[in-house]
């Protein structure tokens, strides 16, 4: 018997071996793509097929032709972008040098201020929202605060307008920026700091040239899940905007609950579906998704 003849039977065994791993792994695996199967591609599968029906019932472009010629939904979409924008930009400013604070302390004194970020998570949207409502109006605390201390003389409009769906979108998007900030900022190694302060660097340029580049994958994935998010917010662009703000997911409440026109909702899901899909890309291809993972 040659060699060749000895190795046969391994390589039937261990070929063997591979399809039964390759079989249990698959079963493992199997309740898992049935509930993304039923719960996302069967949902989002239905979202695209309505997205086609015209009014009459019938296969249809008229969805995406009306968003496309309508000045409405234009407008619309500007507003969704530029609030969701404004948003996000606000959101790094304020949250960035927190973030920066906090990873600066020791872990005590960062769990404290840690605890301060994780409250609002513990009420509910709709009283942070209502809660901004009271504090903003034109007969709000604010407003009587300045006017007694003689800051203004009349009650500033802060609501119903940009400026308090800013105010309160802020307030609720903040912590989805700095818990992957704080995490990526937590990571990064003091020594490296130390290393450019040996080398003559002032800690300004340190900070400019070692930490902040290093602190980008945390500040992106932020940057995303704030934007991402924004996109597609509805209690408090309804609340603070008063029907004068009008975003994209208010749009498709009204397209069901006032038209009951499903396939204009619908096409107006996929776009947002597939914009949040082009972010996602894009955002792939500046800072890999296994870096934005580790840090």
């Amino acid at each position: 018997m040659t060699i060749a003849d000895m190795e046969k039977p391994n390589e039937r065994g261990l070929q063997q071996v591979a399809a039964n791993e390759r079989l249990t792994f698959f079963g493992l695996t199997l309740p898992y793509l049935l509930m993304v199967t039923a719960l996302i591609v069967v949902p989002v599968g239905w979202l695209f097929y309505l997205s086609f029906i015209g009014r009459d019932g019938s296969f249809s472009f008229e969805n995406y032709e009306r968003m496309i010629k309508s000045k409405a939904y234009i407008r619309i979409f500007l507003t969704t972008f530029k609030i969701s924008i404004l948003t996000t930009i606000i959101c790094a400013a304020i949250g960035y040098p927190l973030a920066y604070f906090m990873s600066q302390l020791s872990r005590k004194w960062a769990n404290i201020c840690m605890i301060g970020v994780l409250i609002p998570f513990w009420t509910s949207l709709l009283v942070r929202t209502y809660a901004w409502l009271v504090l903003l109006q034109k007969k709000g605390l604010l407003n009587n605060m300045a006017i007694e201390m003689g800051i203004i003389s009349e009650p500033i409009k802060l609501v119903h307008n940009t400026t308090g769906t800013l105010i309160g979108m802020v307030h609720i998007m903040l912590p989805f920026l700095i818990l992957p900030l704080y995490a990526n900022m937590r990571a990064i190694d003091k020594d490296t700091l130390k290393a450019a302060s040996s080398l003559g660097a002032t800690p300004t340029r340190a900070f400019w040239t070692v930490f902040f580049p290093l602190s980008l994958p945390g500040l992106l994935a932020g940057l995303l899940i704030v934007f991402v998010l924004c996109l597609g917010f509805y209690v408090t662009p309804a609340i603070l905007g008063g029907g004068k703000v009008i975003m994209a997911a208010m749009k498709i409440s009204s397209n069901i609950e006032l038209y009951f026109s499903w396939g204009a909702a619908s096409a107006l899901g996929v776009v947002l579906l597939v914009v949040t899909g082009i972010i996602l890309f894009i955002a792939s291809k500046l800072v890999s998704m296994d870096q934005l993972g580790n840090r």
